[in-house]
């Protein structure tokens, strides 16, 4: 049975400065039902469609007014519901804050968004040009770069085309979880290019990978604390990390596959690629700063980098335009936990959820799920592709 913990918040959070909302007819109870209601319609059939699901953390902000809803429970085998507070892995979520941290580096004048991307690593890569064309900067996060989808390079690390046999998620951990820095570096040298950078879209976890190690050697520190310096800590995300401390680990959710097992913790070197955890409170802070577009480096990321009819790519946020409107939006996928932020902010429309199972199925639910919630919300609404 479904089990709900339902929690809104009247109120718009003090890290950003967004303008004055019309005032609606509805009252705020009314407004909180309405949504309330529609959640729940989603969320129903999702866990019908979905009976493998586990636990999921809902949050919305809509026209200033932030809602947070919480299902199932954290772990099978106990009645333990989610809360605000709940953490899950983001997975390539993170990839958005490595272009948040690239794009605050472009503003400080430490980088050039076009500059060779060899110039920030250490030895010789004759290797990342093709024809005379450099891999740039702004090509690891618009997955344009000609990288691998993941590094080490082999078959268990390519995306799942099926749904049989071991996930990509588990089969991925178990080639990384061992794979250091070092290992990282002597792949990126065997790479061969064959197109040039910019040219060709391709999925690339080692691009976002390689630009977390990057923005350490401009800033000499590690990205973790890059991330606390410039973004968690601003936005007072206390809860994402990387590395949890104690009190953190006995808010993680456990993640299942499809079949119920539990799936080991993601450990390795995915850094700015996949490597945040956080909670739907936080996600919240930091939709609402996104939404907002007040900071110069949220604008330079949602910039697109390149288009293709009505979709762009920014600095690893994925756009849809519909007019003078935008979806904007990034998806995560980890061993046994699905994530989605997205913003709407023409609409004043924002949403996250997380969830702790993982398959195509349950993947492909969720998106369905988020668009039903969207269109419901406000009937302008982009929908996901």
């Amino acid at each position: 049975m479904r089990i709900l913990n339902f929690v809104i918040v009247v109120a718009v959070l003090s890290i950003v400065n967004l303008p004055a909302q019309p005032q609606n007819m509805q009252s705020p109870v009314d407004r909180a039902g309405a949504v309330a209601a529609t959640i729940n319609h989603a969320v129903d059939e999702f866990f019908r469609d979905t009976p493998q699901a586990v636990g999921l953390s809902i949050g919305v902000v809509k026209d200033g007014e932030i809602y947070t809803f919480n299902y199932g429970t954290v772990e099978k085998g106990n009645t333990r519901i989610p809360t605000a507070s709940t953490l899950y892995p983001i997975a390539s979520i993170t990839k958005t804050f490595t272009g948040a941290l690239l794009a605050q580096a472009a503003i400080e004048k430490r980088v050039s968004l076009d500059d060779d991307v060899r110039k920030y690593l250490k030895g010789s890569y004759p290797n990342l040009e093709f024809k005379g064309h450099p891999i740039r900067l702004y090509d690891l996060l618009d997955h344009r770069s000609g990288l691998p989808f993941f590094l080490p390079d082999t078959p268990e690390t390519q995306p799942d085309t099926t749904d049989g046999g071991d996930p990509w998620s588990r089969r991925v951990q178990e080639q990384t979880e061992r794979y250091k820095r070092e290992d990282f570096f002597a792949d990126l040298h065997k790479i061969k290019l064959s197109a040039v950078p910019g040219e060709k879209f391709s999925y690339s976890n080692a691009g976002a990978q390689l630009m977390g190690y990057i923005l350490e050697r401009v800033y000499g520190k590690t990205y973790e604390v890059l991330l606390k310096q410039k973004v968690l800590g601003p936005l007072k995300m206390n809860s994402t990390a990387i590395t949890l401390v104690s009190e953190q680990r006995l808010r993680l959710a456990q993640g299942y596959d499809k079949n119920g097992r539990r799936m080991p913790e993601i450990g390795g070197e995915s850094g700015g690629a996949g490597a945040l955890k956080s909670s739907v409170a936080d996600m919240l802070k930091y939709a609402q700063w996104q939404m907002a577009e007040t900071d110069g480096a949220v604008k330079l990321s949602h910039e697109p980098q390149f288009s293709k009819g009505t979709y762009s790519a920014g600095l690893n946020w994925q756009i849809e335009h519909s007019g003078n409107d935008r979806l904007i939006w990034q998806e995560g996928n980890i061993n046994g936990f699905n994530s989605m932020c997205l913003m709407e902010p023409e609409q004043k429309l924002g949403l996250v959820i997380l969830a702790n199972e993982e398959d195509r199925s349950s993947s492909h639910n969720l998106t369905v799920m988020t668009n039903k919630i969207l269109k419901a919300l406000d009937g302008d609404a982009i929908l996901l592709p």
